[in-house]
């Protein structure tokens, strides 16, 4: 075919539909904002001839654990494995070599060269009692370490040499959440009903608590707890990459396809949006609120 590698086509018509939506220049100019040492390391024609086509692999199924990796990561505009529309001509769907570069890029920031056991990409779909992450919405289809596609990714991981030192980008500071990012889950606007509101319950989605009856604040071990809920919803140093950021946004903005507490910010030159990237790339720190902040302290 010349520039692209043709994989057979999915057999789930909705899926190739979503596939082929727009959304590629948002995410190439999302590849170029990135720093991806480990891209300096790792070999592209390995990851295009054998770790991509793992990511369309049909799995027998629409549900968790059986539909394609593509189903989800070609058209959700918030996940950090966020690849490509697939091309689709006739019985075959592909990306083109530029749009696979684009890719690599994207995978390439999910592993750690020559650490299997510690690369995202390799955790999320493993069980948990193999040493994968809890959680992962397209369900667990890699039972043990065995399995050929995690042993396959493995392989290309370990191969990188070691000329690049790959950091972990510092967690957003607590003492900001506390003082200024905190106050707004309380906090409607007219666009949207308090985060409290769906967001106050246990669990990972109870990032939103209010105090408790009787109190206008939070103790610190509260506070901790909502810190703690809400971090697995950012990507630390990515803003754009971060679901906290993203789900409340309006749709024409790059947000969310759907938000049942309506729409928080219209765009991101929201003021409070703004505020909340600087705190996830780390440079909001402390307990003075900017401007932006749209909170009620009553």
């Amino acid at each position: 075919m010349g520039g692209m590698r043709a994989i057979p086509a999915l057999a789930m018509a909705g899926v190739l539909a979503g596939c082929a939506g727009s959304g590629g220049d948002q995410v190439a100019e999302m590849v170029g904002q990135l720093e991806v040492p480990q891209a300096q390391v790792l070999d592209f024609a390995f990851y295009r001839e054998n770790i991509e086509p793992i990511f369309i692999r049909p799995r027998g199924g629409f549900v968790g654990g059986e539909a394609p990796c593509a189903s989800c990561h070609t058209f959700q505009t918030t996940t950090p494995l966020k690849l490509q529309p697939l091309q689709v001509d006739g019985t075959r769907a592909y990306w083109t070599e530029a749009q696979s570069r684009l890719n690599f890029q994207v995978v390439s920031r999910l592993v750690t060269p020559q650490d299997p056991d510690n690369s995202r990409l390799l955790r999320k779909p493993l069980a948990e009692d193999a040493g994968g992450v809890p959680d992962h919405t397209g369900g667990k289809f890699w039972e043990s370490k065995d399995n050929p596609e995690w042993q396959i990714i493995a392989e290309w991981v370990r191969s990188a040499p070691t000329t690049v030192v790959v950091s972990e980008p510092v967690a957003p500071d607590f003492e900001f959440f506390r003082s200024c990012v905190q106050p707004i889950f309380v906090n409607p606007i007219s666009n949207a009903v308090a985060c409290a509101e769906c967001h106050s319950g246990g669990g990972r989605m109870g990032f939103g608590q209010r105090p408790p009856e009787g109190r206008t604040t939070w103790t610190e071990e509260e506070s901790r707890q909502s810190y703690e809920a809400l971090i697995q919803f950012i990507e630390p140093g990515h803003p754009e990459l971060s679901r906290f950021l993203h789900h409340p946004l309006a749709v024409g903005a790059g947000g969310d396809f759907m938000h049942n507490g309506g729409r928080r910010w219209a765009s991101k030159s929201d003021g409070e949006w703004q505020a909340l990237a600087a705190w996830i790339r780390g440079e909001a720190r402390g307990g003075s609120c900017p401007a932006g902040m749209q909170f009620s302290a009553d």
